[in-house]
């Protein structure tokens, strides 16, 4: 499989270019695919994206305006996805002294491949100023739009910097929260979510209050405040669990837990099975989960959530439950031999734990 800096590369710097030499006839298409070029092996994915954002800086006009008028023109006739972040990545990091040209921008580019990152450049130097123009980008018809107004904001956005002002003062997003809380599109919904559950990890009693305070009632808010709260449900906080009406009182017995493969090569399926009855005499909203503690390089253990089901638990039902999973490397995730261990869990409580070997 190709790596993911593969995108850039020499093929794309000369359709890149391409573009920019039709857009300005002053754009020494030549000399940028060559400087790209030099010494463009060795980096990772992000930093071919900032290589590309400083060298378009040389071959681009020193007027900022201009330069962004041509990225405008430029960006329409680009593939979509991950290589146009290339120009809010530019705006991120030359546009500083014209704000109200930058955001226009990040808000147009957006529309094509994600201003997330880049705007929170301008959230760190100016909080105030660009919290004021995302909140109207909440309100925006373009959905793309709205949900930079959500995950641009977030405290702990994934592959960027902490925005420490959010997490100290977590009702500074709060109103673009509420106007995106009940959001036709899943795509803003799902960064709606996402926002909340990262306040979850810093500001628990804030984000609950939030959450409280929305209709559950709407069908796309109760999406938002189920997603929003994965994690605490999933580390059985009580306040998380009554806000969906889970049983805080569990009274269960584990029968029957066994992996059926205590021998797992990496490539196939870890493949387990239990029973859970009720030791109750009422009905028990519960929320299945099962914990894998993968080996790590160092032979310590890292334990991995992973949702299973919700189910209603009738007085003396007893549930059969199995599970497949298939055990292989992803980008976020490389596996190491050894043993590792499985544990099921109930409303953020562990109730059985086998271990099973992998080999690879």
């Amino acid at each position: 499989m190709e790596p993911l800096k593969e995108m850039f590369n020499k093929r794309f710097y000369t359709q890149f270019a391409a573009e920019f030499n039709r857009a300005d006839k002053n754009f020494k298409a030549e000399q940028f695919i060559k400087e790209m070029l030099l010494g463009l092996e060795p980096l990772s994915l992000n930093e071919r994206m900032r290589k590309t954002s400083h060298t378009l800086k040389k071959y681009l006009p020193p007027d900022y305006k201009k330069s962004i008028a041509i990225m405008k023109q430029v960006i329409q006739n680009t593939p979509r996805g991950y290589t146009n972040l290339v120009f809010p990545d530019f705006v991120g990091q030359y546009g500083h002294d014209d704000v109200d040209t930058s955001l226009d921008a990040l808000k147009h580019f957006t529309q094509f491949g994600s201003s997330e990152f880049a705007i929170r450049e301008f959230l760190k130097r100016d909080f105030n100023k660009t919290i004021k123009v995302m909140n109207q980008w909440a309100k925006d018809k373009n959905a793309h739009v709205r949900r930079l107004a959500s995950e641009g904001s977030r405290p702990r956005l994934p592959w960027s910097f902490k925005l420490d002002h959010v997490i100290k003062n977590p009702q500074s997003t709060q109103s673009i929260l509420d106007a995106l809380k009940q959001d036709e599109e899943l795509y803003v919904r799902k960064s709606v979510a996402n926002h909340l559950n990262d306040h979850s990890k810093d500001n628990t009693d804030f984000m609950l209050q939030v959450l409280k305070a929305w209709d559950k009632k709407h069908p796309h808010t109760a999406w938002i405040l189920k997603h929003a709260s994965r994690s605490l449900i999933k580390k059985g906080d009580a306040n998380s669990l009554a806000l969906f009406d889970f049983e805080k009182d569990v009274k269960i017995k584990l029968e029957k837990f066994k992996i059926k493969n205590s021998k797992v090569k990496l490539g196939s399926n870890l493949e387990f099975e239990f029973t859970l009855t009720s030791q109750k005499t009422k009905t028990q909203k519960l929320v299945v989960d099962y914990i894998i503690h993968y080996r790590k390089k160092g032979k310590e253990l890292s334990p991995k959530v992973f949702k299973l089901k919700e189910l209603d638990l009738k007085p003396k039902e007893s549930i059969p439950i199995s599970k497949k999973q298939m055990i292989k490397d992803f980008t976020t995730r490389k596996h190491f031999a050894g043993e590792h261990f499985l544990e099921i869990q109930v409303n953020g409580k562990v109730y059985g734990k086998l271990k099973f070997n992998l080999s690879l």
